[in-house]
């Protein structure tokens, strides 16, 4: 099954719920600022975008300066994951996974892309 990490506030993140609609491969959202990832979940995540976890941070949200990541970041790995699963508005969207792999819409065509080559077959 295809997950959606999804932000309706986003413009990225409604392109990319209608590319996976118009692509009638099954899906399910997860609105990951009401329902967080643990960290569990987001570790494996960034496995599967083969990603460290400052490649997906949001640094022009308001509270990456409220928390002053950019002169104080976290040292590990484990201190990012918790920072963005504490913070979920830092993490990059959308986030699309099937489970094995991974891809961030931006641009959204990069959904459509990882559907044909990973995505769907992979689910």
């Amino acid at each position: 099954m295809i997950t959606l990490y999804h932000n309706s506030r986003c413009s990225k993140s409604r392109a990319a719920l209608e590319i996976l609609e118009q692509s009638k491969t099954p899906f399910e959202v997860v609105e990951y600022l009401k329902t967080p990832p643990t960290e569990a979940m987001l570790d494996q995540l960034l496995t599967q975008l083969q990603f460290n976890p400052e490649q997906i941070v949001r640094t022009g949200e308001d509270e990456y300066e409220t928390l002053n990541l950019e002169s104080k970041p976290p040292k590990t790995r484990k201190d990012w994951i918790k920072t963005l699963v504490a913070h979920p508005i830092l993490i990059e969207r959308p986030i699309v996974t099937n489970g094995k792999t991974a891809v961030v819409g931006r641009p959204p065509e990069k959904i459509t892309e990882w559907l044909k080559t990973k995505g769907a077959s992979h689910a």
